[in-house]
């Protein structure tokens, strides 16, 4: 394995890195997902986005264990599966990673005393490409942007991106929003290459600066492309990439995303609901790690995405099979539900048997950026 810069041994004090599984080590959604590229979204690495528009190029997208010795053993890998060779101008394809506003104030961005910022990550793919790496001020539409080179080989690459100093531009908002975004550019048409890309500071966005220079990774189904071990970090010098326990890991990916519920495929688990309003079963969640936001909750059962499963009343009369509770009053750290009434709805304790291959139960809580 070799480095674009060679300022790995530097290290640096506990939590310098702004970047959530960087070392692509949790994936709750799926660890592979094909016939990507129509839509964008968040498919398998937590925190982890593809953007993607126009392109009729497709691939497949994997948390795999092929990571550089020493420093993670999973990567993400994307896998060209449809070229698109005829670009229009309006396509590309972004792997991304949003950040709050309120994590990244430390960069004194807007102010006399902004610091600069290191981006650091190791790459590998198929051949060599010319790919970019792009810092977007999401608050105040400005950004600056860099390119960088792929080998059949692991290669960290080490990028200092410039202060964003007292300009005019505002800070970033001191909220739970999406303020800063590390953008991974690996096709686009010309409304987002057609200029020239600003390097050495940012700037007000002007999409044509954005990706200017970059290979196209559609152009062949031989294409793949590897990345792990990303860091962003204050200052003009890449530490070597912070370690961290997978605990501390799942802790940070939870305040985005969740998986909830009995998602066994056999035998027979039960959800108790806490009570009844006089008409319908109901019942409160806690989350075990408050989100970001109040989520959107996605429910499933019956063994499949969509499936139904069935409230039980003490009587064991059973109501309508639902595929979700009838209503939900949602927030960061938990959720009340109601359940569709029927004739022992007044009656408690209800439940619902989850676990068997007809009847399970559970949701996911999303709260991403």
């Amino acid at each position: 394995m070799t480095r674009a810069r060679t300022n790995a041994n530097v290290t640096a004090a506990v939590g310098r890195n702004m970047i959530i599984n960087g070392a692509m080590n949790v994936a709750q959604r799926s660890a592979s997902v094909t016939g990507l590229g129509a839509a964008s979204g968040y498919f398998t690495c937590d925190r982890w986005q593809i953007e993607t528009g126009s392109s009729a190029g497709r691939f497949t997208m994997t948390q795999t264990a092929d990571g550089p010795n020493g420093i993670s053993a999973n990567c993400i890998k994307l896998d060209c599966t449809t070229a698109d060779t005829s670009i229009a101008a309006s396509e590309h394809l972004i792997l991304e990673q949003r950040l709050e506003g309120q994590n990244v104030q430390r960069i004194g961005k807007g102010v006399a005393g902004a610091k600069q910022i290191t981006v650091s990550f190791y790459v590998k793919a198929s051949a060599s490409f010319t790919f970019g790496c792009e810092l977007v001020d999401l608050d105040n539409s400005r950004q600056c942007a860099k390119l960088f080179s792929t080998t059949t080989d692991w290669v960290r690459h080490e990028l200092t991106f410039p202060a964003d100093v007292d300009d005019g531009s505002s800070p970033f908002d001191d909220d739970n929003a999406g303020s800063l975004a590390l953008f991974f550019w690996l096709h686009a048409g010309t409304t987002f290459t057609g200029g020239t890309l600003n390097t050495a500071a940012f700037a007000n966005n002007t999409n044509a600066n954005r990706a200017a220079g970059i290979d196209s990774f559609y152009s062949n189904t031989d294409n793949n492309f590897f990345i792990t071990g990303v860091q962003m970090e204050i200052g003009p010098v890449a530490t070597e990439f912070e370690q961290e326990e997978i605990s501390t890991t799942l802790a940070k990916c939870y305040r985005y995303f969740q998986v909830s519920g009995y998602l066994e495929s056999s035998g027979v688990h039960r959800l108790v609901l806490s009570g009844n309003n006089g008409t319908a079963p109901l019942t409160g969640i806690k989350y075990p790690y408050t989100m970001r936001a109040a989520p959107t909750l996605n429910y499933f059962g019956g063994n499949s995405d969509g499936g139904s499963f069935t409230v039980y009343a003490p009587s064991r009369t059973q109501g309508t099979a639902q595929t979700s509770p009838s209503s939900a009053t949602i927030g960061p750290q938990s959720t009340r539900w109601n359940f569709t009434s029927h004739a022992d709805a007044a009656k408690d304790p209800h439940w619902i048997d989850v676990g068997t291959a007809s009847s399970q139960f559970g949701w996911t809580q999303d709260a991403e950026l």
